[in-house]
């Protein structure tokens, strides 16, 4: 098993090797509150890039302050993992010290609103909920009240070799599941690949397939209502063991290096992927199929229509201490829509306000494709799906399961029954309710 650190890090790696970005989520410290004579500063802690080429954070912040000069903003970037800032910002929070705004992973925002860190901003949110994708925008919210505006967002798609393809008389993606699976066996009997399996990622890819047809955590009344074991589970457990029974789908974990080798040997032609992943991938192949490879929306091919799920990306909140909730959202719309610059950073802005523009050497990989407008329409086919507090050891026991699978100890339906009582059991260990 891979820890979510590596993941993380393999991911940073491989963006940093192409002077790009990848999401993250925020942290440091800075003054939360101060006015003078009218004027608001505001904070905002990020952990975002800021690499060379980019647009920096600094900079994208220096045009507000001179437009605004009455909501003056000051960012800080915090340079650890999204666990210290956790940590962090609890301590601040209690002594008074937090910022105004943090950077906050979709999957912890919920184990920061139970730890008591967040400020219910519904009532500024409501008014900017259109700039953004519904389905990013389901992520800020616990029980139907908003904490914050999302960022960056990681809708699930699918990259494909177009030319492998054709070679193998597969003339486009299948729209349905035994369409795939029949493609699937094909490409296997020639020694291709068109999916592949990732025991790895079962926690955070898995979990977007099988929760784009319907979340599985709710709030009802003061408890936690919990079903990892959907349709949208069920179907996604059959598409992979049918896949894995018939020897049809690589299982090379995603962060290790023979994930990489099977892309660069040219038998791994097709795979599910988060849109953040597209520079990462393109370093992963090293070149192999450049200018071959495309991005198209999820088939039919987990009992969803054709939804697709979130892995990955981040929201920025409103803590509880800050002083000036109106004005620190005002600045946060303006913030998470300025495409252009976000997109320099790496991120896939979650924002439906600007058409992103596809960096140049993405084009170049995909064929000349506009994959950023792919991964606006997955955005705005994302399913509801909301996380819960604690959701990394969820995560952390279904990629554990998930390994099982790929020889044959265990069943891909194993990782969601797991899900379900590591959920139930996590969080009554967090001392919350949960409905039975």
């Amino acid at each position: 098993m891979v820890s979510h650190n590596k993941r993380l890090v393999a991911a940073l790696a491989a963006v940093a090797a192409m002077g790009m970005g990848l999401a993250g989520c925020g942290s440091d410290t800075a003054n939360t509150d101060s006015s003078d004579g009218g004027k608001v500063t505001i904070t905002y802690m990020h952990r975002l890039p800021d690499s060379e080429g980019m647009t920096l954070v600094n900079d994208i912040v220096a045009k507000w302050n001179k437009e605004h000069p009455d909501i003056q903003v000051k960012a800080t970037k915090f340079d650890g993992k999204a666990s210290e800032m956790i940590k962090k910002l609890e301590t601040d929070v209690k002594s008074g010290e937090a910022p105004d705004l943090a950077q906050v992973g979709y999957a912890e925002l919920p184990e920061v609103f139970t730890k008591g860190l967040l400020q219910d901003v519904t009532q500024y949110a409501e008014q900017y909920k259109d700039h953004f994708a519904s389905g990013p925008y389901s992520l800020v919210q616990v029980d139907g009240k908003a904490y914050g505006l999302p960022q960056d967002t990681g809708p699930l798609v699918y990259f494909y070799n177009k030319a492998e393809f054709e070679k193998l008389g597969i003339t486009e993606v299948p729209k349905t599941q035994s369409e795939f699976i029949e493609a699937a066996k094909k490409a296997a009997a020639a020694g291709k690949y068109i999916m592949s399996y990732q025991p790895d990622e079962a926690g955070n890819m898995i979990s977007g397939l099988a929760g784009a047809s319907g979340g599985w955590y709710k709030v009802k009344g003061s408890s936690w209502v919990v079903n990892t074991e959907t349709d949208g589970s069920k179907a996604t457990a059959d598409f992979y063991q049918q896949l894995l029974d018939a020897k049809a789908a690589t299982t090379n974990p995603r962060w290790d290096p023979s994930f990489d080798a099977s892309i660069k040997d040219g038998s791994l032609i097709g795979t599910v992927a988060a849109a953040w992943e597209a520079p990462l991938f393109m370093t992963s192949s090293g070149g192999t199929g450049s200018g071959e490879w495309q991005v198209a929306q999820l088939g039919d091919w987990f009992g969803n229509g054709g939804k697709t799920g979130p892995d990955g990306g981040s929201a920025v909140a409103v803590l509880k201490n800050s002083k000036h909730p109106k004005e620190a959202m005002e600045f946060l719309d303006w913030f998470n829509t300025q495409v252009p610059d976000l997109v320099s950073q790496g991120l896939v802005p979650a924002a439906t306000t600007e058409d992103a523009e596809t960096p140049s050497e993405w084009s170049t990989f995909f064929g000349g494709q506009d994959i950023m407008k792919e991964f606006k329409t997955a955005n705005n086919n994302m399913g509801d799906f909301t996380y819960m507090p604690g959701f990394s050891a969820v995560a952390a026991k279904m990629n554990e399961t998930a390994a099982k699978a790929t020889d044959g100890s265990g069943k891909v339906a194993d990782i969601f029954s797991d899900a379900q009582t590591t959920s139930v059991d996590t969080l009554k260990n967090l001392g919350l309710s949960v409905s039975e």
